[in-house]
């Protein structure tokens, strides 16, 4: 077991599915997204208990769990092969390569969901665990998008490509303008780390790669940024023109 903590994390793990087993509330806490809690809880038949938040703290070690704690079982990834099982007019996953931080790892996975990707894919030794950090940061969306975890990631790409997926990487230097490529395609986009960007095998596995054009004095931007900006250009680009 582990906890999962603040409101929205914790009212969409119960909305997802089975994985919450208790919830504990800071004593008096109100609100409508509490109401949402309770009746959350109640269709599922999960307990909700009142404690102090002092033993909230004490419990997380963190005094950030705005009043709410669910102790849950782990959020479990999927394989390659289930992820691309799934149904798909037009299909979208999003690669990161070498993304540590929980935070970017969230933030992804939020904006992934919300531009209307299938799926995320991690590499297992090279990620940031799908644990509380990142899904307490994609506020709730990795219970709903299912994140695949691979040992290789250039070996995902590979089976990504035979499978008629072009794969886009991004790049802080060296790439064509978003703008002007085919985005209407069975895509995978590929996202780097901030400080060494796509490793150099990953980089080659490519069809395609695309640089944000930048104006300002920053040389880059942060991963789940960029991440987001590029998922904004795969989705416009699908729209068609009136």
């Amino acid at each position: 077991m582990e906890f999962l903590t603040g409101r929205r994390a914790v009212l969409e793990a119960l909305r997802a599915g089975s994985r919450v087993r208790r919830i504990l509330l800071g004593e008096g806490l109100r609100g409508e997204i509490v109401a949402d809690l309770r009746q959350a809880a109640r269709a599922k038949g999960v307990l909700v208990t009142e404690a102090p938040r002092i033993e909230l703290d004490r419990l997380t070690r963190t005094t950030r769990h705005q009043g709410v704690v669910a102790e849950v079982t782990p959020l479990e990834t999927v394989t390659l092969e289930r992820l691309l099982a799934r149904p798909a007019q037009r299909r979208l996953l999003v690669l990161l390569d070498g993304i540590t931080d929980p935070q970017n790892l969230g933030a992804i996975i939020r904006s992934a969901a919300v531009f209307g990707a299938q799926g995320v894919v991690i590499e297992e030794h090279r990620s940031a665990p799908l644990a509380e950090g990142a899904v307490r940061a994609s506020a709730g969306a990795a219970e709903h998008l299912p994140v695949a975890a691979v040992k290789n990631l250039p070996r995902a790409i590979e089976q990504l490509k035979q499978a008629n997926i072009w794969v886009f990487g991004g790049v802080a230097s060296g790439g064509e303008d978003p703008g002007k490529l085919d985005w209407d395609l069975d895509l995978a986009l590929v996202i780097g780390s901030e400080d060494q960007g796509l490793r150099r095998l990953v980089r080659e596995k490519c069809d395609r790669l695309v640089q944000i054009p930048m104006q300002g004095k920053m040389a880059s931007l942060n991963a789940s940024v960029a991440a987001g900006i590029l998922l904004y250009e795969a989705t416009r680009g699908r729209i068609p023109s009136p």
